[in-house]
């Protein structure tokens, strides 16, 4: 993969319109899984990685997408509990003509309950890098993700 993140005044400011645009593609498939995981109880979660993509949460690891959809049917059927991921800073990393490398700070809004609940500090608030592959037919899937937790409150997080 070729690194588009060397740092020093150089890499700020010289994205091209091509890594512009792919970086918008890859931001808005990230926001629009977290989006299926948050409002939709995530479904179809399972389905953004490829058939052996990885997502290691900060309290464990899921490997496939058979682990992947156990562990989004389990918590669609847990007590009622509002999460909330919001995702800012991103950027890529590394790419290549099959693959990219990205990566940007993650907040975790959760609590359970249903909505209206007190609001407070992100529960969480990590970093998360992940690797991207495209398919053929043009599509993303998630080769791996991994959320490096920064900080933690007291409640529990359930990934």
């Amino acid at each position: 993969m070729k690194t588009t993140g060397e740092s020093g005044a150089g890499r700020i400011g010289a994205m091209t319109q091509e890594l512009l645009a792919l970086r918008y593609e890859l931001e808005a498939f990230t926001i629009d899984f977290w989006h299926e995981v948050d409002i939709q109880g995530g479904g179809r979660a399972a389905a953004c990685y490829l058939d052996d993509g990885v997502f290691a949460t900060s309290v464990r690891e899921y490997r496939g997408r058979a682990e992947l959809d156990a562990f989004y049917a389990r918590r669609r059927h847990w007590e009622p509990r509002v999460s909330i991921h919001v995702v800012s800073n991103f950027r890529i990393d590394a790419v290549d003509a099959g693959a990219a490398r990205c990566g940007y700070i993650l907040g975790l809004f959760a609590a359970d309950g249903e909505p209206v609940l007190p609001s407070g500090p992100p529960v969480m608030l990590g970093t998360v890098e992940e690797v991207l592959v495209r398919q053929q037919d043009g599509s993303w899937r998630y080769a791996s993700r991994r959320v490096l937790p920064l900080f933690r409150d007291g409640t529990p997080t359930r990934g």
